[in-house]
């Protein structure tokens, strides 16, 4: 009953919030408007919304671990939304802008979010049993990679309208039951409450909410895995980033008429 509480409160503030800002060009003194692939323009507050209704409901729900989450992927998607330059894009331009002694802010989000996560499954891992101490911190550490990993990829999917809340929800669903089950309904609960207006492409997720959803995405996943599971996970998570490098997702989904179709469902023509 608690996990329902959490993701109903989920929706609701993150609905309450998305309408109270969504006709408003600056909010707390940034720019909420942007351009989307089609040229026109559409608010960027659905991305806050998102993660302070993510945010609230794992308040309600008494899931720290998915306050933090919440918090520490949109508050560092919100730094590259509002800071960050489209010089360097991917973890290929971030890694190289490295190399060459500059420091991106989507460098910044990276090592936040993976922090964030890293502190995250902390708290989600504490009272487990069986584990010798190296173990346990192996296994934390690689839960905390895969809380990062998971906020990169469901962004590296926000680039059609309702794309990544698709995601989102197909993925949080069929963890959104059993133990630890609180982050992925939460997840779609939060995503359900502002995919219509997504869909209609007059609002989009950016950095701050697609971070935030895939981080709360990849704690649920997560809390259901043991160390070889978070492993499998890791690798597979990184195998997607890595192929982002080389493919584009969109030519795979639109050549793909499963995928397409489910990717078009919904969505303005």
């Amino acid at each position: 009953m608690s996990g329902l509480l959490s993701a109903l409160v989920a929706g609701a503030v993150t609905r309450g919030v998305f309408v109270v800002g969504r006709e408003r060009a600056r909010i707390l003194g940034l720019e909420w408007q942007r351009t989307n692939h089609a040229g026109r323009t559409v608010t960027l507050w659905e991305g806050a919304a998102f993660a302070t209704g993510a945010a609230a409901g794992s308040l309600v729900g008494g899931s720290p671990s998915g306050v933090l989450a919440a918090v520490g992927g949109g508050a560092f998607g919100a730094l590259d939304d509002h800071r960050g330059d489209s010089d360097s894009k991917g973890l290929r331009g971030h890694l190289g802008a490295l190399r060459r002694g500059r420091v991106t802010t989507g460098a910044v989000k990276i090592v936040g979010i993976g922090a964030t996560g890293v502190a995250s499954v902390v708290l989600l891992d504490r009272g487990r049993e069986g584990r010798d101490r190296l173990q346990g911190v192996a296994s934390t550490l690689l839960g905390g990679a895969v809380v990062a990993a998971s906020a990169n990829l469901v962004n590296l999917l926000d680039l059609r309208p309702g794309r990544a809340l698709k995601a989102t929800i197909i993925v949080a669903g069929p963890l959104a039951f059993g133990a630890g089950s609180a982050p992925a309904g939460i997840a779609a609960g939060a995503a359900s409450a502002v995919i219509a207006p997504d869909l209609r492409g007059e609002a989009m997720l950016g950095d701050t909410g697609a971070n935030a959803a895939g981080a709360l995405v990849g704690l649920a996943l997560v809390g259901k895995l043991g160390p070889r599971g978070r492993s499998l996970a890791l690798l597979g998570l990184t195998a997607l980033t890595l192929a982002s490098e080389r493919v584009s997702f969109t030519s795979v989904i639109e050549s793909t008429p499963v995928l397409r179709e489910l990717d078009r469902w919904g969505r303005r023509t």
